[in-house]
Formats: structure tokens, sequence, C-alpha cells
């Protein structure tokens, strides 16, 4: 049955404290929400017999009132148990003592969108996120999110259609998009920690992450041969790690002996060891194509192991996951199988279907983010690539960094009971 559509606008509300120039990658903006309107079905006519006072909005400022306390115990005896493990549980100091898992702004990285203008676009399946303008946008960003903490953050380009061709030489232009965005940044906050995407899909005609042949099969070692030339380039322009995030076979082991040869031996390689070809990837890039010829079946997890083993023995420096929510169990799996550092990129549908939800008022958006993020961690992430840096970030990192001013630790701890 088709069902009837009807747009209206909807703003992101502002949060008591915070204006919403202080979001870091949110800017006041509209966006189009589509709603479904039930006419006549099942479920329109079970939700007319729900008691309206059973439902509550989220963020409602006042809850039902509670039933009242029992007037008498139900019980003569407590049960006889040796442990209660809710002792531990009965106050927050003693909750926030035993918190296993917590994160720190070293763990984040930050993804940018550029592009080659100086305006600011909306991403349209991304609400809050824009592609910045490669200069006065991304330096506005970048000093945002270094201002709650976040020192590392990630360059995704959207290189003009006049600039791609079947072989991606734009790719490895020493005065392309990305280098000089790297030299600009570098120039401007020279302890920033930049990582660079080696990928070929934004620099082809195809939207492929490699070079396609007239039969459509991706070529792997010559689309390597690019590659390589690629990752010399963004690390001449100043680039700390380089990203290999296409997954063809030999690429670690190729981009890691081109960067020694050309004296690029600091330069540190995050394979993006186990990405799954995912419904959840969107953003400007032509998600339709079939990947599956070189990105991994989301159902296989011995595949994942086998490539990132792979890419361990050829010289990556940190294994990476993608998307992340719904690979906890392979990011345990490494943690569990190697001991290099672990990474998790929660992907544009990640953060999509929790911000349109959010909007919705169907959950509180920044409780089920901070619950997302803490349960990567937990999974075993050491570091993850995260689209979020809102309010309740900053609040929490800043007071964090304020407290770590007066007391010796290396890295400043925000504890997830601030915000639950």
């Amino acid at each position: 049955m088709t069902s009837s559509m009807f747009r209206s606008p909807c703003k992101i509300p502002s949060v008591k404290g915070f204006e919403q120039n202080s979001y870091v990658g949110l800017k006041a903006a509209s966006y189009n929400v589509r709603v479904n309107s039930f006419k006549s079905s099942d479920v329109a006519s079970q939700l007319q017999k729900i008691e309206s006072a059973l439902i509550w909005p989220v963020n409602a400022p006042e809850a039902p009132p509670l039933p009242s306390k029992l007037a008498e115990p139900l019980i003569d005896q407590p049960l006889q148990l040796s442990r209660r493990a809710r002792r531990n549980r009965k106050c927050p100091t003693q909750r926030d003592a035993f918190q296993e898992t917590n994160i720190s702004p070293a763990n984040l990285i930050y993804p940018l969108f550029i592009h080659e203008g100086e305006v600011d676009i909306p991403i349209s399946t991304m609400p809050g996120r824009y592609m910045l303008g490669w200069r006065h946008g991304l330096i506005e960003e970048v000093a945002r999110a270094r201002d709650v903490g976040v020192n590392s953050i990630k360059l995704y380009p959207k290189v003009p259609e006049a600039k791609k061709s079947p072989t991606g030489e734009e790719a490895f232009n020493d005065n392309g998009l990305i280098p000089r965005t790297v030299r600009l940044l570098k120039n401007r906050f020279p302890d920033l920690v930049i990582y660079t995407d080696v990928n070929f899909d934004e620099y082809s005609t195809t939207g492929h992450g490699g070079i396609e042949r007239e039969d459509g099969v991706i070529l792997n070692d010559e689309t390597i041969h690019q590659l390589r030339k690629q990752a010399v380039s963004q690390a001449r322009a100043g680039a700390d790690v380089v990203c290999t995030s296409e997954m063809l076979d030999g690429r670690v082991g190729a981009v890691r002996a081109a960067l020694d040869a050309e004296g690029f031996q600091h330069v540190s390689i995050m394979s993006y060891s186990v990405k799954y070809t995912s419904s959840l990837y969107g953003r400007f890039r032509k998600v339709e194509l079939d990947k599956k010829t070189y990105q991994i079946n989301p159902a296989n997890s011995r595949e994942a192991l086998l490539e990132a083993r792979e890419d361990e023995a050829e010289g990556a420096d940190i294994l990476m996951v993608k998307p992340a929510l719904p690979s906890l169990d392979i990011i345990r799996l490494l943690k569990d199988k190697t001991l290099l550092p672990i990474g998790a990129c929660q992907v544009s549908g990640e953060y999509s279907m929790i911000k349109a939800a959010g909007l919705l008022k169907m959950i509180d958006e920044e409780k089920v983010m901070m619950e997302s993020l803490i349960c990567i961690r937990r999974a075993g992430a050491d570091l993850i690539l995260l689209p979020f840096l809102t309010s309740t970030l900053q609040s929490c990192f800043a007071l964090s960094l304020y407290l770590s001013s007066f007391v010796h630790i290396q890295e400043p701890l925000f504890v997830v009971d601030l915000i639950y």
C-alpha cells in the first residue's frame, strides 16, 4: 500500500548552556523530514487503542507520577545470598569508580568532508554535517574540535567531476585538494594529527575503489600502482597516517614499501582490514555500485580475521573495522587476536539513523550517541572515527580537561555516568 507523505521543517533544538554556534559539526539549519501518515491499517488501529497515558515523549520535562511505596513488606525474610552485585551499583561514586570502560578525546578521530569551494554545503544524508570549504570552514571546524581536546582528524574530499578519470591521476596530484589542505592545516596547527584516505573511488569516473576494465573487472595490481603514488603524495604534504581503505590484495605491503623508499618511514598506515559491503555507507559516494569483489561479505568473520592477519604481516600499524556498531563482535575478535591498535569507523548510516530518530523525538540523541560510543570502546576499539562532536561531548570533555589541570594524569578521562 502506498503511504501518503508530507514534508515538514525540523530544526535542531538548542541545548541549555550551549548556543548552536558552539556545536562542533552542527550548524543551525532546517531539514525536511518525511512522516508517514497511517490511513487504514492494522498498525494504525492498534495504535489508536493504546491508552494515551502510557505514551510519554523521550524528552518530556516531567515524568508521570510513580506508584506509591509499598505499605508493608511482601516477604518475611530476605533471600540468603552470598553475593549481591547491586551493592557495587548503589551510588554514583561507586559506579564511577568501578566503570571498566572510559573515553578520552585521544580516542577520537573527527572526519571532515571538504570541497574546493568556500561555502559550507549541507550533506543531505547527514543532518548537521557539512561539506566544508577547504579553507575557512575547515579551519573553524578543526579549531572547535581542538577546543574540546580532539586533535585527530581524517579528511574526505569531494573531487570535481572534471578532475576524475578512469585511472585517477588526480589522486596523486601534489597540488590537489588533499595535499593543499594538509599543508594548510599543518601550517596552522603543527601538532594536529592528520589521517588521509588512500582510496581510488573519489578520483575515478566509475566511483569504484579500483581501475575498472571494460568487462567490469576491478584491476587489483594496476590500482595499487596508483595508490602507492597517492600515499607518497599525501605523506609529502605532511600526513601523519595514511589509510588504505579499499580492500585490494597486497595494498598495505605495497604502500609501506613506497613510503619507505621515499624516506617516509615515520608515516603510519591504518589499514581498513575489515571493510564490509554494508548498506550503511552513503554520504556523497555512489553507493549503488557492486563492490562485493573487493569488500567483505557481512556474514563472514573468519575472512575478516584472515584479512586482518595479512595486513598485519604486510606492515599495517593500525587495523580498522568498518562499520562499527554492526561489527562489535569483529572488533572484539581482532582485539583478542592481535597486539596492534584497533580502530572502528562509525559510518554515515549509523550517524544518520541516530540523528533522524533524535530529530523525530523517538530517542534521546545524545544518550544514544554516547551509548554507541561506549559500546564500541567496550568491544575493544582504541580509536573511533566519530561523526558526532556535539554539545554533550564538548561539556564532558571540557570538564575532564579542566579537572586534569589539577592532577597529573596523561589523558583526561571522561565518565559516561556524567550524562546518563
